[in-house]
């Protein structure tokens, strides 16, 4: 990866390998699928990662858990995301891309099966060290 990968435009490729392995479903539309399972979706409406493309705003998948609930390993990461300040189409590419400070693995396949400490760890070595 180059060592300007989070400050450099993020690549477009990447929008449609999040949107064919996990959708990348509108605003609009998640809010919909959520009123439709939460009586007040609105709390988990304020954790949702967003990406903005195109003049729109949308939600990774790979957020969500099969019956609309939120992945809580990605809620705690992305909320330590914005504590960085690291902007939300960056935290979606870091989600993505192989991570040396996680030996090479994607974070977003280790969401499920890794501790929340290691995959914040990894998000915190990569953040810091590309702003330092």
């Amino acid at each position: 990866m180059p060592a300007d990968l989070y400050s450099s435009p993020v690549p477009e490729q990447l929008w449609e390998r999040i949107r064919n392995e996990f959708h990348l479903p509108s605003l609009e539309q998640v809010r919909e699928r959520l009123s439709a399972v939460h009586e007040n979706p609105e709390p988990l409406m304020q954790q949702l990662v967003r990406i903005f493309l195109d003049g729109g705003t949308y939600c990774p998948g790979y957020q969500f858990r099969p019956d609309q609930t939120l992945e809580p390993v990605v809620v705690a990461l992305f909320e330590r995301a914005m504590e960085l300040r690291v902007p939300h189409n960056y935290f979606a590419l870091w989600m993505m891309v192989p991570s040396p400070a996680l030996q090479g693995a994607r974070p977003v396949d280790l969401r499920r099966s890794a501790e929340a400490s290691a995959l914040l760890t990894g998000l915190e070595r990569t953040f810091t060290v590309e702003a330092a």
